[in-house]
């Protein structure tokens, strides 16, 4: 029996079906989240209008490393257009198997490459893949669902890729990666774009360009620009002023 669970296993988890998200019904007590019915891919839990969605377990490995990723999304793409110079240091926020974080380890030859997850799992699959390949440039940091427990002041960008919109706390986690960037310091979200009903996600597990700038902007970053050459997936780039 293999490791991770197989792709067609996998489609349970990320493909479309009808969403049937209730609205909030109770704010929490700092005002910032509010709570109500849960729909069947969320977690009843809501932050700025949106219903935050289920997590994808270490379980789902085998989808993020599926061999025709590269073709669906085009992630050489990807990681061919982040602003990164030889010697940045950079974090892979949601790391998961490492996918980009041994990919962007290529671009940064002289620097630092953090994959933080929150899943002790996905770190020791990133931790044997760099006892195999030989990546030095890649270090694992386990965060907390409220923080990654990077460095302050540190980072000179952030990628996460189809993560955020399954942050739990998510305001706190974007308040530590704004403690943990440099003055300048870049955040590149990639998420499927809720705007496009022809990409095959659930609904919960795409985001649309104005969500995530609102979401966003409310820690501090600022917003630069967005990208569309990905094929399923919005390239949102923000800044710490």
């Amino acid at each position: 029996m293999t490791k991770y669970l197989s792709y067609f296993a996998l489609l349970s988890i990320v493909l479309v079906v009808p969403a049937c998200s209730q609205p909030a019904t109770q704010t929490a007590a700092d005002g910032r989240y509010e709570t109500g019915n849960a729909s069947r891919d969320g977690i009843g839990k809501f932050y700025m209008g949106r219903e935050i969605s289920h997590v994808m377990g270490y379980q789902g490995a085998g989808w993020l490393e599926r061999p025709n990723r590269e073709v669906e999304e085009r992630t050489d793409l990807l990681v061919e257009h982040l602003p990164l110079e030889a010697d940045d240091v950079v974090a892979d926020i949601g790391a998961g198997t490492g996918y980009f974080s041994f990919r962007m380890a290529d671009r940064v030859p002289e620097g630092t490459v953090y994959a933080v997850d929150i899943q002790q799992e996905m770190l020791d699959i990133i931790t044997e893949r760099v006892a195999n390949n030989g990546a030095q440039n890649v270090e694992t940091i386990r965060g907390t669902v409220e923080s990654t427990n990077l460095p302050e002041n540190t980072i000179d960008l952030a990628l996460f890729v189809d993560v955020y919109h399954e942050f739990s706390h998510p305001y706190e986690m974007m308040e530590s990666v704004f403690t943990a960037l440099k003055p300048g310091g870049k955040v590149i979200l990639i998420e499927y774009r809720a705007e496009d009903p022809s990409v095959p996600i659930k609904p919960l597990h795409k985001m649309s360009e104005a969500q995530a700038r609102k979401e966003l902007e409310a820690v501090g970053l600022t917003w630069k620009e967005t990208k569309d050459f990905l094929p399923q997936q919005h390239f949102l780039v923000f800044e710490k002023p």
